[in-house]
């Protein structure tokens, strides 16, 4: 047996891309002028490549970086302001993860870039330093819990949950959404209380804050939520509350549409 078949033993060969050039699939490229090898660098791209397959961002979010988003208004104003600190936020959490003990709780009105930053985190996290994420819009993720239920789907509760228990950071956007039933209830307490009691990493997102402000949602986070998940989200994260107006309102403003064709 060579040398290389040797390697090739001991390679995570599905962290290889078997059409590279340099190693051939095995993972392992030989060092210039040496019978030495080295780890190939497709072993790297290839890792992140199913990272962000198992991830699961959504396309609209897939290209959504830290440094794509633009606070909006003027500067010196509270809206600019509370924009560029989220963002400082996100790229603090993301030069210090692992070192750090919080997850983050993105708290504002619609249309201000919550999940485009959540997004953005872990398509950092991804790149830069490997870190297995997950992302689900809280409601997609109750429905295929209840989908779950239906004996003729070929799948559980259990199946659907694991990976949120499990995956090392999970963002869960548009915490709240759903109108808070019974079921609704016991179901965010147990996905949030599970990763709590494991120290999971959670990023959310919510459109509900904890003041009702003018133009805003009447309800608060916490009667979306209940008052036992909303203190363990203090415990759990740093809240990033952002202010500002609904950008796609302003991109589709009468203003900035064409002209229709009479």
């Amino acid at each position: 047996m060579s040398a290389r078949d040797q390697v090739s033993l001991y390679t995570p060969v599905s962290q290889a891309k078997p059409d590279c050039s340099s190693c051939r699939g095995t993972g392992w490229a030989t060092v210039a002028g040496t019978r030495q090898v080295r780890p190939c660098e497709c072993r790297k791209a290839n890792q992140q490549e199913q990272l962000l397959t198992k991830a699961q961002i959504p396309p609209r979010y897939k290209n959504c970086t830290l440094t794509n988003y633009y606070p909006q208004g003027k500067p010196n104003t509270n809206e600019f302001i509370s924009q560029a600190r989220a963002q400082q936020d996100c790229n603090h959490f993301v030069k210090e993860y692992p070192m750090i003990d919080y997850g983050l709780l993105f708290l504002g009105p619609c249309g201000i870039g919550k999940t485009h930053l959540a997004a953005a985190v872990i398509n950092k996290l991804i790149t830069w330093k490997n870190v297995p994420c997950l992302f689900y819009d809280f409601r997609d993720l109750l429905k295929e819990i209840q989908e779950s239920y239906n004996p003729n789907t070929q799948t559980s509760e259990l199946k659907v949950l694991a990976p949120v228990y499990e995956a090392e950071v999970l963002v869960l956007d548009e915490l709240g959404a759903n109108k808070p039933t019974a079921w609704v209830q016991e179901t965010m307490t147990q996905i949030i209380n599970t990763r709590y009691n494991e120290k999971k990493t959670t990023i959310f997102t919510s459109n509900y804050l904890d003041t009702p402000v003018k133009g805003g949602y009447d309800e608060t986070l916490t009667e979306r939520v209940g008052i036992r998940l909303r203190s363990r989200l203090y415990e759990m994260c740093r809240t990033v509350i952002i202010q500002g107006e609904d950008y796609r309102q302003k991109a589709l403003s009468p203003k900035t549409q064409p002209a229709l064709i009479r």
